[in-house]
């Protein structure tokens, strides 16, 4: 089960009408909050899923068997009152949260404290044209799963119950202002949808920062996830994350991706519309950070990448493809 923080929660954001952005990662929003560096914040986010499909969640969600009441009141209320710009990615996020003193060349250290369920069930859909082999599928196909919270598993099918492993698909800052307004659905520097499944409770997410007070969002949830999210979607949930969120000033300038860690790797990342491209890209920072951390020659660096250093598709659909390393931290000394 995932983690209970062990610090106090500074701050709570609810994911309702003037909090949430659908579909694009602005730049220069209004704040929804601002808090200062070391700040604790829970985040209540919601699945786009029963708001893209064109009809009431309550009737999308009914016809799986799931009640009124068990549809969140925020979910009812974006799908009332908030409008999704045309062309504008399918995901809604809670934000922009100013994190003081953060200014462009800094980095954004992200401490995942919690990752908590808000409901018992998620979505998981595909259909023509959709993930990574789009030919498979001649009609949509669109399942709610349901979760047993008490045994932490997603019941898929009958005999298979898959283990939780609840993680934010889309943790970002506001990208660079000739970017901005950016479609949620394409990850990049600044974050967002990299769909990085170990950013589970205990992780640590770090982003170069772009913008005054970084500007952070987060929403797509998903209950479990397995590398690639090889249809298009994960287990599609809402979730409510508590994050720490920690100031390097001047730490983001030499950033050219997002990095993260957990207990026992280092994670680095890199992306391109072209996977082989994206797979270079995530050797080079593999190399890079293992000459700096490590003290390695470049030569040394290569062949250890290649011997200890797995290179995983975190994302293989969304136009543009993500590749991280898991570096070991017991290589470094």
């Amino acid at each position: 089960m995932p983690s209970t923080p062990s610090k106090k929660i500074d701050a709570h954001l609810r994911s309702i009408p003037g909090n949430v952005s659908w579909g694009l990662i602005p730049a220069g929003e209004p704040p929804a909050l601002r808090v200062e560096s070391g700040a604790t914040v829970s985040i209540d986010t919601v699945s786009q899923q029963g708001l893209t499909a064109g009809i009431d969640p309550v009737q999308f969600f009914g016809e799986a068997g799931i009640r009124a009441a068990e549809v969140l009141s925020d979910v009812k209320s974006i799908y009332r009152e908030v409008k999704r710009t045309p062309g504008a990615g399918s995901h809604v996020l809670t934000g922009p949260i100013y994190i003081s003193p953060a200014q462009p060349g800094d980095m954004l250290e992200i401490r995942v404290l919690d990752v908590a369920l808000r409901v018992d069930y998620g979505t998981n859909n595909s259909g023509p044209g959709a993930g990574a082999a789009p030919e498979l599928l001649s009609e949509i196909a669109r399942q709610i799963i349901h979760i047993d919270r008490g045994r932490n598993v997603a019941l898929f099918a009958e005999g298979i119950e898959l283990p939780l492993a609840p993680f934010m698909g889309i943790m970002a800052v506001a990208p660079p202002s000739e970017l901005a307004p950016m479609n949620t659905r394409p990850p990049g520097a600044f974050g967002g949808n990299i769909d990085l499944k170990v950013l589970t409770a205990g992780s640590t997410l770090y982003l170069p920062v772009f913008q005054e007070g970084a500007q952070f969002y987060t929403g797509d949830g998903h209950a479990l996830q397995g590398d690639g999210e090889v249809n298009g979607t994960a287990i599609e949930i809402s979730l409510t994350p508590t994050l720490q969120f920690i100031v390097h000033p001047g730490a983001g300038r030499t950033m050219r991706w997002p990095r993260a860690e957990d207990k026992d790797f280092h994670y680095v990342t890199a992306m391109s519309p072209d996977l082989n491209e994206a797979t270079h890209l995530a050797i080079r920072e593999s190399v890079a950070f293992l000459e700096e951390r490590a003290g390695l020659t470049t030569a040394q660096a290569y062949a250890l990448s290649s011997l200890s250093v797995d290179f995983r598709i975190a994302e293989a659909v969304n136009h543009v493809k993500v590749v991280y390393g898991a570096i070991p931290k017991r290589l470094l000394r």
